[in-house]
């Protein structure tokens, strides 16, 4: 059972034993443009305290520095080399396969103008994402993007608010030919607005999965160890001194427990800490909300 953070020396010793602390965003500091609350009182805590920050989150529709913008706007202190999202590691990985032709191959992204951005920033071209072209009544239209384009090597997907019959028949002409890669984002469900849970990037990613017969090469989302292994690489962190902050159980949870790392499991997001066992994951710790922390030691 997860010792329940509820007691000032509960709250001292969680701190005291890890010096890096991995955070996820949706359902943990905010739920859609709602900051939880005391949850950037608590950040600000860790830092006094010279604490290490990382923000990773699956939310793949804004770039690192959008998501600047949005933690700005929620007044919370972040900046851009702290945040770590399954678009950035997606491009990240794309990169690392060492395979792929940036000079005469294409991405054809599945997915918001985060995902494009990240892409673009490491080198990447893209068909796709914010296309108007494909974001429109298909029409007749479809029969001229259902077949394979010849410039296109990769299949990046994601959450695409704008995911239409178009898109995905474009998606499946293209991964009908093994030599393209599919990678997803993250396959995340659901995910926790305001004051309500939506369909997340796995529902875009299973239809495209499903008409085209093939499974992900990768999935860059947590609890991918792919994603893990670039976090602490980049960061260099001590799996023993850093601890996983989230609300999911299936994948924050998951995400550290799988690395070796402590977690913490709030109650602000999808999953209930009685859920535990269905997930086959067991937290270290768990509290009402983040802001427990900080309101236990103010």
């Amino acid at each position: 059972m997860p010792i329940k953070i509820d007691s000032k020396e509960a709250a001292l010793k969680f701190i005291e034993d890890h010096d890096t602390f991995l955070f996820d965003c949706d359902g943990v500091l905010w739920r859609g443009n709602t900051p939880l609350t005391h949850s950037a009182d608590t950040l600000k805590l860790l830092r006094s305290k010279g604490k290490q920050i990382v923000f990773v989150t699956n939310n793949s529709t804004k770039s690192r520095k959008q998501y600047v913008n949005k933690f700005t706007k929620l007044g919370i202190d972040a900046k851009a080399d702290e945040i770590f999202g399954s678009a950035y590691s997606s491009a990240v990985y794309l990169d690392k396969m060492g395979t792929f032709d940036k000079e005469n191959k294409k991405v054809l992204v599945i997915g918001e103008s985060g995902l494009e951005e990240e892409l673009h920033e490491a080198g990447f071209k893209t068909l796709g994402g914010a296309d108007p072209a494909l974001n429109r009544d298909f029409g007749p239209e479809v029969e001229k993007y259902a077949i394979r384009d010849e410039s296109i090597g990769a299949v990046v997907c994601g959450l695409d608010l704008k995911i239409n019959y178009l898109k995905i028949a474009y998606a499946q002409a293209n991964l009908r030919d093994p030599r393209v890669t599919f990678l997803a984002t993250n396959v995340d469900s659901t995910f926790p607005a305001t004051d309500m849970i939506l369909p997340g990037a796995g529902t875009v990613i299973k239809s495209v999965s499903f008409c085209s017969g093939r499974e992900p090469d990768a999935t860059l989302g947590k609890p991918s160890k792919a994603m893990m292994d670039c976090i602490l690489e980049k960061f260099k962190l001590d799996p023993k001194r850093t601890v996983m902050v989230g609300d999911r159980l299936n994948t924050d949870m998951k995400f550290g427990a799988n690395s070796g790392l402590d977690t913490l499991f709030v109650l602000t997001g999808v999953d209930k800490v009685e859920e535990a066992n269905k997930f086959g994951v067991d937290p270290t710790y768990y509290a009402d909300k983040l802001g427990d922390i900080f309101e236990l030691l103010e």
